[in-house]
């Protein structure tokens, strides 16, 4: 088997061909921002609060924005969507390199860009998420999302903030014109895939208010019990993870004094497990059930929350993050890929929506909520807190996960290649 037909089977036909290069080129420059705008703000304050108001940029348009993305997505040619999306990010993007090949920039100017940056961003997410399903065979889909998550561990989160970083130091505005060359190239890709309209008879059916659609989506959500159990362990799982995680370089540097270079190993050694799972989910997908690996994820979940609040080595704690990233890779497949199954395609944009406002809900819910236990009782009780969490919440869905993850594949219906 050649490499290219590794990444991308034949059998996925061509427009998952050119989501792919979509996707990952749209990761690179998502990745050179992941390093370089932080480093942008923090060289115009030094205000914690303001430093801090760059990341609640990436979460706040989610909150306010997520849902209505999620309808939007819904009627709408969905390519055309994200295609619009892009163009936004893309401009916002070459007014912040004017901005700083000028000299007139601000810490406002900066965070209003990152505000309105994010906002586009929620409609390109959301409406991408529900592309694959229109794409490619419902017994597919876990081999689709897996090629999807590679990009993303490839681009986003090894070789784009190292590249980010260097541009930064060349010039503050370079790491900016390269990413919104990525997002320009993107829309150029993802403009050769057929039109990805929600629904053949989308055009007849009555238009109604958008808030009146985020609610039929709601509410198809609570009457499905599989989907519904799966988008509340999400949300669940994403507090007690992210209780830790937003101290974690407190954690890494004092508790375990590994120091700034070590922190960066520790975040790095994720996305190395991640790589690993990516060459093994196949194998994995084709000799054990959903639900068995959903089940192992979900216990290494709890035994990496117990292994760090319980070990005082850097070394150690090295090992249980390639761990994480390893399941994390296989369940973050493996539940887009279940939700996908059974959500029809004219609601995939709002429940997808709605499964992205939990997990950012519970980042915000959870950062929020480690900060303040770090500050009670040190820097391990974030992760007994999340240990608790997590196993009680194991223990309450162990027997709903063989539900949750019954998806009926219908090879029947095919998508459209």
């Amino acid at each position: 088997m050649g490499i290219g037909e590794w990444v991308a089977p034949a059998r996925l036909g061509r427009d998952f061909r050119w989501l792919l290069a979509s996707s990952w080129t749209s990761n690179v420059g998502d990745g050179i921002a992941l390093a370089a705008a932080p480093l942008l703000i923090a060289s115009l304050t030094d205000s914690p609060i303001l430093v801090a108001s760059g990341a609640v940029m990436q979460f706040l348009p989610w909150l306010l924005f997520g849902l209505h993305a999620g309808a939007i997505a819904d009627r709408v040619d969905r390519r055309m969507l994200i295609m619009g999306a892009n163009v936004v990010r893309a401009v916002v993007l070459i007014a912040l390199c004017a901005f700083l090949v000028t000299g007139v920039s601000s810490i406002w100017i900066v965070l209003a860009v990152a505000f309105v940056y994010g906002c586009a961003e929620v409609f390109v997410d959301t409406t991408s998420s529900t592309l694959l399903p229109m794409l490619v065979r419902k017994a597919d889909l876990g081999i689709g999302n897996a090629r999807l998550q590679a990009g993303y561990l490839v681009a986003n989160q090894f070789g784009g903030p190292p590249l980010g970083a260097l541009l930064f130091a060349v010039g503050s505005f370079w790491p900016f014109a390269v990413e919104a060359i990525c997002v320009a190239l993107a829309v150029v890709l993802i403009s050769r895939i057929a039109t990805t309209r929600p629904s053949a008879q989308g055009d007849e059916r009555p238009r109604t208010a958008v808030h009146t659609d985020i609610l039929e989506g709601v509410r198809w959500l609570w009457r499905n019990p599989p989907v519904r159990t799966l988008v509340i362990v999400i949300l669940t799982f994403n507090i007690t993870w992210a209780a830790p995680w937003g101290v974690l370089v407190l954690y890494a540097t004092e508790h375990l004094g590994m120091g700034p270079v070590g922190y960066g190993a520790l975040t790095t050694a994720s996305a190395i497990g991640g790589l690993a799972a990516t060459f093994a989910f196949g194998w994995l997908e084709r000799r054990f059930t959903f639900a068995t690996l959903m089940r192992i994820c979900l216990s290494a979940e709890v035994a990496m929350h117990l292994a760090f609040a319980l070990t005082t080595s850097g070394v150690v704690a090295f090992a249980i993050m390639m761990a994480f990233g390893a399941y994390a890779f296989v369940w973050g497949t493996i539940s887009t890929t279940v939700r996908q199954r059974l959500v029809p395609h004219e609601l995939q944009g709002r429940i997808a929506s709605v499964n992205m406002v939990g997990v950012f809900g519970g980042l915000v819910i959870g950062q929020a909520l480690g900060g303040v236990i770090a500050q009670l009782w040190g820097l391990t009780a974030p992760w007994w807190f999340a240990f608790v969490g997590a196993a009680i919440t194991l223990v309450l869905v162990w027997r709903p996960i063989t539900h949750i993850a019954a998806a009926k594949i219908d090879d029947g219906e095919d998508a459209a290649h």
